[in-house]
C-alpha cells in the first residue's frame, strides 16, 4: 500500500459565496455537514455571508478547531460553510468515504493532535482556540491504496459503522423513553396546576418550597457541575461537554452533597438542573438547595429542570444573555411560583428518577466499549490492519438494556 502526502491527493477548495447563496452548512462531531439550520433555530453569527466558503456535492469539510474530535464529514449538497473551516475535493483517484473514515480513525485524528496550534492541551481540555493549519494537515502523509480497494474499504465500513451507530442509538433512546415517561407525569402536574388553569392545585413559590443552603467548601478536589441534561455530577464522572463554565473566579464556592438540588444561575434556563449524585464544591454562580418539610430532591430537580425547558422560567429572568438566562439572584429565582404536589407523589416520582440511573450507567458504559470498537475498526481498516473482504467483525456483548 503506498503512502502519500493529502495535498497531493485532494485540491483546496477556497471559493467564495459572493452573490451567490446557497444553504448554510455545518459540521457536526456526530452528524457531519448537514444543514445548519436541521440543527438550530439560531441565526448565523454574521449578518453578511458572501465572504463564506462554497462546498459541492462529495466535498470533505472539515472544522479546523474541532476536526480531532470528529467534526469532519462528506457534504451531501451544495452549500456554504463557515471562512475557517477547511474544503477539500478529492482527486480523481481518491474516494471521499475512504478518505472521509480515514480522517476519523484513531491513528489520523493522533496526527492531527499533534499538529495543533493553541495554547494549552488537548488530554486535559486545557487547549485555547485549538486549530490545525491547512498546510500541517495537508503534508500529512497517509496510506493509499488502490481506488478500488478504497471503495471496499469504505463499503465496509459503512456497513459496519452503522451497525454500531444502530445498537448504540437503540440503547440510548430505551432510557430516553423512561425518562419521558417521567417527564410526561409532571407535565401532567404542572397542566393541572394554577399555572395553566383557572381552579388548579395550589401553587407557591419555590422559596417556600426550597431553602437555599449556604455550606462551607468540603475538603475534596471534585468539582460538581449541573449538565444540560439534567445529570448533577462531578466533571471527573462525565468527561465530557454539556455544561456552561461559571464566570466566578472562585470555582470551589460551595459544599455540594448527594440530593442537593443543584440550579445553575446562568445555564439552568437550558436544563442544567437536578439533584446531585456526587459529593463536592461548586461555584458561587449555582443555587444549592434542599427540600422542606419532607419533599423529594429528585422529584424536584426534574420538576424545575421541566419547567426550564419548557421554556416557563425564561419568563422571570430580569436580563439574558446570548443563549442564556440570568437567575444568579435567589430572591428573583425564590419567587417563582411552581406547582405544590404532594409529598407522597413527590416521592414516587422521584423514586422513578432514581431508579433510572443505573441503567443509565449501564448503557453509558456500554455505549462507550461500542465507541471504542468503532473506533478501533475504523483504524484497523484504512491502515490495512484487517482484510475487508474477509471481515467479520464482533460486537460487544449487550451490557445495556433491551427494548
Amino acid at each position: 500500500m503506498s503512502h502519500k502526502r493529502i495535498k497531493f491527493q485532494c485540491r483546496v477548495i477556497d471559493q467564495r459565496a459572493g452573490k451567490d447563496q446557497p444553504p448554510l452548512m455545518a459540521v457536526s462531531i456526530h452528524h457531519g455537514v448537514v444543514r445548519r439550520d436541521s440543527l438550530t433555530d439560531d441565526l448565523p453569527r454574521a449578518e453578511d455571508l458572501s465572504n463564506y466558503k462554497l462546498c459541492e456535492t462529495g466535498d470533505i469539510v472539515l472544522n479546523r478547531m474541532r476536526a480531532f474530535q470528529g467534526a469532519i464529514g462528506i457534504s451531501s449538497q451544495r452549500g456554504i460553510v463557515s471562512p475557517d473551516y477547511l474544503v477539500l475535493r478529492p482527486g480523481p483517484d481518491v474516494d471521499a468515504g475512504y478518505l472521509h473514515h480515514l480522517f476519523r480513525s484513531a491513528w489520523f485524528v493522533g496526527e492531527m493532535v499533534s499538529r495543533l496550534r493553541g495554547i494549552g492541551n488537548t488530554e486535559n481540555g486545557s487547549v485555547r482556540t485549538p486549530r490545525i493549519n491547512s498546510e500541517d494537515l495537508l503534508d500529512i502523509e497517509v496510506p493509499f491504496p488502490s481506488l478500488n480497494e478504497q471503495r471496499r474499504i469504505a463499503d465496509f465500513l459503512d456497513v459496519e459503522t452503522t451497525r454500531i451507530d444502530q445498537l448504540i442509538s437503540d440503547q440510548s433512546r430505551v432510557i430516553s423513553l423512561l425518562d419521558e415517561r417521567v417527564s410526561s407525569q409532571i407535565l401532567g402536574i404542572i397542566g393541572g396546576s394554577r399555572l395553566a388553569i383557572t381552579g388548579g392545585t395550589n401553587i407557591s413559590p419555590i422559596r417556600r418550597l426550597l431553602v437555599k443552603l449556604n455550606r462551607a467548601t468540603m475538603a475534596t478536589d471534585e468539582v460538581i457541575t449541573a449538565f444540560r441534561d439534567g445529570q448533577v455530577t462531578t466533571r471527573n464522572a462525565r468527561r465530557n461537554e454539556g455544561y456552561t463554565l461559571a464566570t466566578s473566579t472562585e470555582p470551589q464556592g460551595q459544599g455540594v452533597k448527594v440530593g442537593d438540588i443543584v440550579i445553575h444561575g446562568l445555564d439552568g434556563f437550558a436544563g442544567a438542573i437536578g439533584d446531585s449524585e456526587a459529593v463536592g464544591n461548586c461555584s458561587p454562580v449555582y443555587h444549592v438547595c434542599t427540600p422542606l418539610d419532607g419533599g423529594n430532591p429528585a422529584f424536584y430537580g426534574r420538576l424545575l429542570r421541566v419547567l426550564a425547558v419548557e421554556g416557563y422560567l425564561g419568563l422571570f429572568a430580569s436580563s439574558t444573555r446570548e443563549r442564556a438566562v440570568d437567575f444568579r439572584s435567589w430572591d428573583l429565582f425564590g419567587n417563582i411560583p411552581v406547582p405544590r404536589v404532594d409529598i407522597a407523589v413527590q416521592h414516587e416520582i422521584g423514586e422513578s428518577v432514581v431508579s433510572i440511573r443505573p441503567l443509565r450507567e449501564r448503557v453509558t458504559r456500554f455505549n462507550e466499549r461500542l465507541a471504542e470498537r468503532r473506533q478501533a475498526l475504523i483504524t484497523a481498516a484504512v491502515t490495512g490492519q484487517i482484510d475487508v473482504t474477509t471481515a467479520r467483525p464482533q460486537l460487544p456483548s449487550a451490557g445495556g438494556v433491551s427494548s
